[in-house]
């Protein structure tokens, strides 16, 4: 395959490309009885080939000096058509059923957007490293203490304050508090906290509770922090459980359209125009995948 700074543009030929390389493996991989290391396995291989590709052209950019625009188009298709490929190879070793192809559809959607901070465009933009709750606990910790030494208290009542401080510690958290969300990045002196989601169409009790407790631990800090959820699905097809969010106060909520129009906003890039303009799934798949598709009614899940 002819790599160069128009490969975005050849979106067969680098399908065609990935096919030739996944047949490969494939051959052996089928020969395994569990469908589930037969699953991993080709997922494995074209995540490999993908990454040498996108590694291959990353290198040529930087040699040749490409804009970052040209750059991200490239990766975009190359990552487009990789899913292409994941997917229709995954149903050829362990074919797809409406649950896990709906939630596969959705889960590729995050990394996908991610890119356009991996790749930004805008000089703006910087992706930073969230604290841990070890380091938030501590830095709490410091400051409540401070704040009880300057109390006018005896030294046996700020010793049983800083008790009954340890003691709700330990009540309200067992153990680590996972503070990780999808993207972290820097703009303009602010602190962004993003977290992407397909959807709110199911039990989503477990996740809210966690988000609206990080939001709330990094509103805390005061250390400028704004915290953004960016939904795939429409408003209206979400439960309850995103207006929770929503009517929190300390999550942005963007749906959709409005989604794009956000990340647009940060990154300087539109993602939404590039899906319109690129993605195909109906065309993309080939003929045997996309009629299991819709023999299966599976087709209706087809959509970012």
């Amino acid at each position: 395959m002819n790599v160069n700074k128009n490969l975005y543009k050849n979106k067969q030929q680098i399908l065609e490309y990935l096919r030739n390389k996944a047949d490969t493996p494939l051959v052996e991989i089928n020969k395994i009885e569990e469908r589930e290391t037969r699953s991993k396995q080709i997922n494995d291989e074209i995540k490999k080939i993908t990454t040498d590709l996108i590694n291959e052209i990353t290198l040529l950019a930087q040699k040749e000096s490409w804009d970052n625009t040209t750059l991200l188009n490239n990766i975009l298709m190359i990552t487009y058509c990789s899913y292409i490929v994941m997917i229709e190879y995954r149903n050829k070793v362990w074919p797809y059923e409406y649950m896990t192809f709906s939630r596969r559809i959705g889960e590729l959607w995050d990394p996908f957007c991610h890119l356009c901070w991996t790749y930004n465009i805008n000089p703006d933009i910087n992706i930073i490293t969230p604290p841990t709750f070890k380091d938030v606990r501590e830095k709490l910790e410091q400051d409540l203490n401070q704040f009880i030494d300057n109390l006018k208290l005896e030294e046996s009542e700020k010793k049983e304050l800083r008790n009954y401080h340890d003691l709700v510690w330990n009540l309200v958290t067992s153990g680590e508090v996972n503070m990780k969300l999808d993207l972290h990045f820097e703009h303009n002196g602010t602190k962004y906290m993003v977290d992407f989601k397909s959807g709110f169409s199911s039990n989503e009790k477990g996740n809210t509770n966690r988000l609206l407790l990080v939001a709330s631990i990094y509103k805390s800090l005061n250390d400028n922090y704004e915290c953004y959820i960016f939904v795939r699905s429409s408003e209206d097809e979400s439960n309850h459980y995103l207006q929770t969010l929503k009517r929190s106060g300390i999550w942005h909520v963007f749906c959709a359209d409005k989604a794009y129009e956000k990340m647009k906003e940060f990154t300087g890039f539109d993602i939404k125009k590039w899906i319109v303009d690129n993605v195909n799934w109906k065309e993309d798949f080939d003929d045997k995948t996309m009629a299991y598709f819709e023999q299966n009614n599976l087709n209706v899940y087809l959509k970012w």
